[in-house]
């Protein structure tokens, strides 16, 4: 008997492995040659470029100081370090050997030409939502804009097992949903136009969402906040901690300018995001993405709560009349207040940090990161820089400094262990 059942659950168990191999398996597409490579028009190469800014492609495929997607950027996740790929028309080692098919079934099925399931790093289940004509116009743009360039990549640091590609096929199976964009017909254009930007080209998501054990977006908390290269990306939701509640119109102006009045400036890896990818769509689709998220926020506030929040936020800024024994708030006074001290207004790129997220997250991690390394020119908001105090603030005084700010700018409890936090962030040297 136990013999019987033995062999049938061996016996299911083959039938089962042989039936997964056959519905993971992508046959080779065949390569092309730089002759089989058509022409394109002029307009479908500058659709391509704007999708690839849209979808900051050359970000997450270059390296600083290296050629522009000739890949090897580190990406940490939570299983090991994967390595983006080549996507110059290099023929050996970048894509140069594609054909639109093979491009196509990459961004819509996450497989590249040989066949090979790809890991989940790509984006892919945003891009399977992306159109043929977008998909192509970056093709175009890629196979004649970007120059050839033979550059292998390091080996993914994945362990054993989850090194084999052909498990994605069943991470694929459980969570994604391979398809293209389908429009709300209730909704608007502007609206529809944002949400397939943003669900599919920009992929927010990606950064803004929790992820289970698996690694998959967790679709119930879509734009939930989320950890990522040792940063904090906020809900892009009502539960964003932020006083002032975001709104259509704020999000266009961030991602046009890199700043809004209430709500901080673009540091860290949002940065690229918005000055190397996003700042170069046209005014009519950064509009759109506004108009989609400002629909994900839901009711803007009103104007009796926005002045009582800025209200409230320049009182906690004005100085004290007493004599500062508490380190942190003089430290503030020293070394912050001449530039986020507002007495009568919220200026932009200079707030006094009790209105945007920084202060009112649950983690410190993004106002740590930016008190010890600044915010650079090629961040924020143009012609405003802000220095770094890695070498001039111990990790006691910056940890002080955000304990104050917690303190005197929000009604949440204290953050835990922020001394250990600052040590364990200024030794990431994440910036």
């Amino acid at each position: 008997m136990v013999k019987n059942v033995l062999l049938t659950l061996f016996c299911l168990a083959v039938l089962g492995s042989g039936g997964f191999a056959v519905i993971a398996y992508r046959s080779e597409i065949s390569p092309i040659s730089a002759s089989d490579l058509r022409v394109f028009d002029p307009e479908v190469v500058e659709q391509g470029r704007l999708m690839a800014a849209a979808g900051f492609c050359a970000e997450c495929h270059s390296v600083p100081g290296n050629a522009p997607y000739a890949g090897g950027y580190a990406m940490e996740t939570g299983f090991g370090t994967l390595y983006s790929t080549n996507i110059t028309p290099d023929p050996e080692t970048g894509i140069g050997a594609w054909s639109e098919e093979a491009f196509l079934r990459a961004m819509h099925e996450g497989v590249d030409r040989e066949g090979r399931h790809l890991f989940p790093a790509f984006p892919y289940d945003h891009f399977t939502l992306m159109t043929k004509a977008d998909v192509r116009a970056i093709y175009a743009y890629l196979m004649t804009e970007v120059e050839p360039v033979a550059a292998s990549v390091p080996e993914n640091g994945l362990p054993f097992p989850m090194n084999f590609r052909i498990w994605q096929a069943g991470w694929k199976l459980l969570f994604v949903d391979l398809g293209r964009f389908e429009p709300e017909p209730d909704k608007s254009a502007d609206w529809n136009r944002g949400a397939y930007l943003v669900e599919g080209a920009t992929h927010c998501g990606a950064c803004h969402t929790p992820r289970n054990l698996l690694g998959a977006e967790i679709r119930s908390k879509d734009f939930g906040g989320a950890a990522i290269d040792r940063w904090i990306a906020p809900a892009l939701t009502a539960d964003n901690p932020a006083a002032i509640r975001w709104t259509a119109e704020d999000f266009t102006e961030y991602l046009k300018t890199g700043v809004t009045r209430a709500h901080g400036v673009a540091a860290g890896p949002m940065a690229p995001v918005v000055h190397a990818g996003l700042q170069k769509l046209p005014d009519n689709d950064l509009k759109a993405i506004g108009t989609y998220l400002g629909d994900v926020v839901g009711e803007p506030q009103s104007e009796a709560e926005i002045e009582a929040a800025i209200e409230t936020s320049l009182r906690a800024g004005r100085p004290s009349t007493g004599y500062r024994l508490d380190l942190g708030e003089r430290l503030y006074a020293s070394a912050c207040a001449a530039c986020h001290y507002n007495a009568t207004q919220i200026v932009p790129g200079r707030p006094d940090l009790g209105i945007n997220s920084v202060t009112r997250l649950d983690a410190p991690d993004n106002l740590v990161q930016v008190i010890l390394n600044g915010v650079g020119n090629e961040e924020g908001m143009a012609g405003v820089v802000m220095p770094g105090f890695r070498a001039a603030l111990s990790d006691d005084e910056v940890a002080a400094i955000s304990a104050y700010l917690r303190a005197s700018r929000t009604e949440f409890t204290p953050w835990p262990d922020l001394a250990a936090t600052v040590s364990r962030i200024r030794n990431s040297n994440a910036h």
